[in-house]
């Protein structure tokens, strides 16, 4: 007996051709294009901005949306408010230029609440009537707007959750008895393993060193010097630094201790063969006050870190030297030099800080003086100066006329020089910051590009 197939319902089946035409869209929507490339590690096989963009223009194109703008980005998305093209998108959509926005997916706009609340209350407000996904819809709905809520929130809920795991991971490591970081010089990462193994290149020198330092007097400065005549270099190939070397002193790691996270007070032994032996390692810590007399970051100067070389580019650092004389007198000498830290043969040479001001006395009067009034921090010390003038001497001792009675009577450039040779370093170095580009030294002689 033939069976008899019946339409369900009795409904006639509907055949839709492809033919025919799509429904546009309202030509009030106004849409911009958003894809973002998050820096977090889990993402990193993730479609990359330009696929974003090439799939979504496709689909745009297949859904008849008018694209008026493409923004892209780099940020992560985990912290609100800290994202400036998401942030520019949200004024713009705030003064009416868009109404709607399309992107691959909804945690490519936010993955933490205070971005998606903002989403939220401009959808809320009636400003921003659509979003688009690849697969999806939200519109000012509230259905819609609590889809909206639940995947963004689920991205939320995957950051969370990858830094409770992350730190469970690295604390695991520690337990182990590895640094979940990059190993100090003298040790090597073994990146396939994830071990740390020691430096047999390096390891010898670095013995070497703290024992120069604990047993032979050396100074840092001088450890620094020694490693570098030995031809110890960093993993760049680079000479180390003072501060390089100041810290190499002062890790316990060497011999076999380490903290994570730094300061936490949460000490780990180490599973790979120290350097050091603790005993060396305390002996240097007992000349620490010496060493922290020849490195850097201990003694504060007036111009580091405001000067750059002219030859090489690098930094200016700074060094006191005593001269001792028969009398029993001293005097201290403090030379500015080249760190050489781009290039260790710049030939750029020592030059004194008596020369240095008056290098940058001349330089004072090639600054504009309204350059130099617009300072708030020099109009507040010209203020307190003239203050201290009424108050206490009530006249000029130079001239022997009264003191001025406002600012407008100062002459400023002669006020800037007077905080260059005698002022305190943090006046010095707010004058110095009127001065909108980098200050030079080259032959002994200070430089701007005007």
């Amino acid at each position: 007996m033939e069976s008899e197939i019946r339409p369900y319902m009795n409904v006639s089946p509907v055949w839709i051709s492809n033919s025919q035409p799509k429904k546009k869209e309202d030509p009030s929507l106004r849409f911009c294009l958003c894809a973002r490339k998050s820096s977090e590690s889990d993402e990193r096989q993730a479609m990359s901005i330009d696929s974003q963009i090439k799939e979504m223009l496709e689909y745009a194109q297949r859904e008849n949306i008018s694209v008026e703008e493409i923004k892209q980005e780099s940020h992560s998305a985990k912290d609100s408010g800290q994202r400036p093209v998401y942030n520019q998108l949200l004024r713009e959509i705030r003064a009416g230029k868009y109404n709607g926005v399309i992107t691959w997916a909804a945690d490519r706009l936010s993955r933490n609440a205070g971005d998606l609340g903002s989403l939220v209350d401009l959808m809320d407000a009636g400003l921003l009537q659509e979003i688009r996904t690849y697969n999806q819809k939200f519109s000012n709905s509230p259905n819609e707007k609590f889809l909206l809520m639940i995947l963004c929130s689920q991205a939320k809920l995957e950051n969370d959750n990858k830094v409770i795991n992350v730190e469970r991971g690295m604390k695991a490591k520690c337990e182990m008895g590895y640094r979940p970081v990059m190993a100090p010089l003298g040790f090597l990462n073994n990146r396939l393993k994830q071990t740390i193994r020691v430096d047999r290149k390096r390891a010898p020198l670095v013995k070497e060193m703290f024992e120069k330092v604990a047993y032979h007097g050396y100074t840092g400065r001088e450890a620094q010097k020694w490693l570098n005549l030995e031809g110890f270099r960093t993993r760049s190939g680079k000479c180390v630094t003072y501060s390089t070397v100041f810290c190499m002193l002062k890790n316990p790691y060497y011999y076999g201790r380490f903290e994570f996270p730094i300061g936490s007070g949460k000490w780990y032994k180490t599973k790979h063969k120290p350097i050091i032996t603790k005993k060396l390692f305390d002996e240097v810590q007992k000349r620490s006050a010496m060493i922290n007399r020849t490195l850097p970051g201990n003694k504060v100067y007036d111009f580091t870190r405001i000067l750059k070389c002219g030859n090489c580019g690098s930094g200016i650092s700074a060094s006191t030297k005593i001269k001792r004389f028969k009398k029993g007198t001293r005097h201290e000498y403090t030379y500015y030099f080249c760190t050489k830290f781009k290039d260790p043969k710049c030939n750029e040479r020592y030059t004194r800080e008596e020369i240095l001001i008056r290098q940058l006395e001349h330089l004072i009067d090639r600054i504009p003086a309204d350059q130099i009034e617009a300072d708030e921090e020099i109009q507040t010390e010209i203020t307190r100066f003239i203050s201290f003038g009424e108050s206490v001497l009530n006249y000029c001792k130079t001239t022997g006329k009264p003191i001025a009675k406002n600012a407008d009577q100062i002459d400023v450039k002669m006020f800037a020089k007077y905080l260059i040779r005698y002022g305190s370093r943090e006046e010095k170095r707010a004058l110095l910051g009127c001065i909108k580009t980098t200050i030079f030294l080259k032959d002994r002689k200070i430089y701007i590009e005007l």
